[in-house]
């Protein structure tokens, strides 16, 4: 993985996608190979190598179209479909999954 301050630390170990968040509304967002962003991960542009995802990466922050912070992030291809390779992306992908409202003696809205 990498930020746009690190471009020049890309490694690339295995299939990963550009991702980044909408600044509308904070959505997890991947770019996809019509250069566009969708909230599918399906959708996402796999890139292998290096050189294709340092040019995926600076189209990404060049287009400035409401994505903030992309970054290259590592997903698993297994029978075709696309899921995040590692615990951080799936917990950013899934959001929020500890009610923290009990604990700060909020009520629990149902």
């Amino acid at each position: 993985m990498t930020s746009p301050l690190e471009q020049k630390k890309i490694k690339i170990t295995g299939p990963s996608v550009v991702t980044a968040n909408r600044t509308v509304d904070g959505a997890v967002i991947y770019r996809t190979a019509q250069k566009d962003w969708s909230t599918d991960l399906a959708h996402a542009a796999i890139v292998r190598a290096a050189d294709e995802a340092r040019t995926l990466l600076a189209e990404s922050v060049a287009d400035d179209v409401g994505a903030v912070g992309a970054y290259i992030a590592p997903v698993e291809v297994t029978n075709g479909k696309i899921a995040p390779g590692n615990l951080r992306e799936q917990i950013r992908r899934s959001g929020v999954t500890i009610n923290l409202l009990p604990a700060i003696g909020l009520p629990v809205q149902a």
